[in-house]
């Protein structure tokens, strides 16, 4: 690979040390922007996750900046991975930019839904999933922020009991105004758990409750009944099962 051409995989194996200080563990996951590895601190043995951005989709750092800004602005919103700091790396000839984060144990929500029985996820325990994402993204819109690219992919799930634990992943600038992508993050969510419960072929069966969330997947119906996470939160609190 000459260093002009395009990097779109890293592929990087297991014991290979970055920046002097992180032994790579494994692979994790990959999306546009780049790909993520879980690491080793080599000084203190801490298990870290390792965000590296493709240099082409990352200009100027523009990419990298501004996801390690947003993170830095949210820290103290439990559902938001906890940022650490940059790091720059040479990869294929190029210098790569790495993002140091908490590596949180859990499951990314396809693979959970993907090894519930029939695939998909009773009613009840659907709600509650619904619930833990929407009160934890409504602590980000009350501050005008906002995913940005939300879908099941990006939300790692660890189950307490009846419970849930959430981290959101991957937020993203789709460069739009902050109240559209707002609103846009509850059709998002919506989505989300219209496909948990079976989608489509589910539909037609659901409960009334499922259907005054999913107003059948109909984005001016979904913006006009739930503009803000927090308006999801508050129906959840309040309808009658």
């Amino acid at each position: 690979m000459t260093p002009t051409e395009p990097i779109s995989k890293f592929g990087i194996t297991p014991g290979r040390v970055l920046a002097g200080k992180y032994r790579v563990d494994r692979f994790i996951g990959s999306g546009w922007e780049g790909e993520v590895y879980l690491v080793t601190e080599r000084l203190t043995g801490a298990p870290r996750a390792a965000k590296l951005f493709f240099p082409e989709r990352n200009a100027k750092d523009k990419a990298a900046v501004y996801y390690a800004r947003k993170l830095e602005r949210l820290r103290d919103c439990p559902i938001v991975i906890q940022y650490h700091h940059a790091e720059s790396v040479r990869l294929q000839g190029r210098p790569v930019t790495v993002l140091i984060s908490e590596f949180v144990e859990g499951r990314l929500l396809p693979d959970y839904v993907a090894n519930a029985p029939s695939a998909r996820l009773p009613v009840f325990e659907a709600l509650h999933l619904l619930y833990a994402i929407s009160s934890g993204l409504a602590l980000m819109h009350e501050r005008k922020e906002y995913h940005g690219d939300l879908h099941a992919g990006n939300v790692l799930v660890r189950r307490r009991g009846i419970h849930f634990e959430i981290k959101l992943v991957d937020l993203y600038d789709r460069g739009k105004v902050a109240g559209w992508n707002i609103r846009e993050d509850v059709v998002d969510l919506v989505r989300i758990f219209y496909d948990a419960i079976g989608g489509k072929t589910a539909y037609a069966d659901q409960p009334p409750i499922v259907k005054s969330i999913c107003c059948g997947l109909k984005r001016s119906l979904i913006h006009q009944r739930f503009p803000t996470a927090w308006h999801l939160c508050r129906h959840l609190d309040t309808v009658e099962w």
